[in-house]
């Protein structure tokens, strides 16, 4: 299956949430469409025109957002001195149901891709009745154990990497908490030159951590200084603080997803997030379909892209 054309918006706009965050939206494809909710990963990444090609144009309404802090959302996380208090997995749920209501959809498919699966995952368990079915791509849950492997356990693949990675923080804390080290240099030294160099840091990190996977490139977005400063201030604080959620939340309540169609893409050479996260998921989760792609990494193969097409042309048809 082919991935389908590039399409433009038909219509775009900024929502306000009351607490001096503006949210960006954007809808594609056929405005009496089956609904489906893009979630971006990150946090930070920002939705994309290729979010808007797993989808039938005739058949779906493609809604997608910049979650708080990111892409065309504003303020955004690359100040160094923007408070990120009002940016939490609650706050970015209660944004998709703002949305919801807002654009009039009952129900809608979810498509998450890495953090964004936590946040589909969070969200469907918050409002099971809103959901109709979830693609989940890179399957995330963000629990404590999942950030310590990404940080520390991980780097036994990447031996140099991970130590040059180390090297970035205080001497002091090398033996403790990576991901805390980190967010104490982006979120509260207030040193400019300090919060610049662990952003560059950190995401030379997260390329490093793909850097294995099969036709892996450096990530151009973070040759920008004001990325990789968004990026790593929202992914350590997300990370630092475990999503604000329980630290087996989301598989406890996997039951509550029962009645809802779920298909669970995720590659068997992802470093960044071992095969056994969706596979847990998978059996807590009553209906789940997983599929485990031999040659794909966090990035996808080209077998990721033909499930999830499956996945989205039957889902249409719910």
């Amino acid at each position: 299956m082919e991935r389908y054309p590039d399409i433009e918006p038909y219509d775009a706009g900024m929502m306000d949430t009351g607490d001096g965050n503006r949210i960006y939206w954007e809808v594609s494809g056929n405005p009496e469409g089956r609904p489906v909710l893009v979630l971006h990963g990150g946090p930070g990444s920002g939705s994309t025109p290729g979010g808007r090609r797993n989808w039938d144009p005739e058949k779906y309404r493609i809604v997608q957002l910049d979650q708080r802090n990111c892409g065309r959302s504003r303020p955004l996380a690359s100040d160094p001195s923007l408070d990120l208090g009002n940016n939490t997995t609650e706050k970015l749920i209660a944004d998709l149901e703002q949305l919801r209501e807002l654009l009039g959809v009952d129900q809608w498919v979810l498509w998450g891709g890495s953090w964004g699966v936590t946040l589909a995952l969070a969200y469907a368990q918050g409002y099971p009745e809103r959901v109709r079915a979830m693609i989940l791509v890179s399957v995330t849950m963000t629990r404590r154990s999942d950030v310590h492997w990404l940080a520390h356990e991980a780097g036994r693949f990447l031996p140099e990497e991970w130590h040059a990675f180390r090297a970035g923080v205080p001497e002091a804390e090398r033996d403790g908490d990576l991901v805390a080290a980190y967010y104490r240099l982006l979120h509260e030294s207030g040193d400019p030159v300090i919060q610049r160099k662990a952003a560059r840091d950190w995401c030379r990190w997260e390329d490093a951590l793909l850097s294995l996977e099969p036709g892996a490139e450096p990530y151009e977005r973070f040759e920008d200084p004001d990325f990789r400063m968004l990026f790593a201030r929202l992914v350590t604080h997300y990370f630092h603080h475990a999503a604000w959620l329980g630290d087996e939340q989301l598989l406890d309540g996997a039951p509550r997803l029962a009645g809802i169609p779920g298909v669970l893409i995720h590659g068997r050479l992802d470093i960044s997030g071992p095969a056994d996260v969706p596979w847990l998921l998978a059996r807590a989760w009553p209906g789940a379909e997983l599929h485990l792609v031999p040659e794909a990494g966090h990035r996808g193969s080209s077998k990721t892209s033909e499930l999830i097409l499956a996945a989205a042309e039957r889902f249409a048809e719910l």
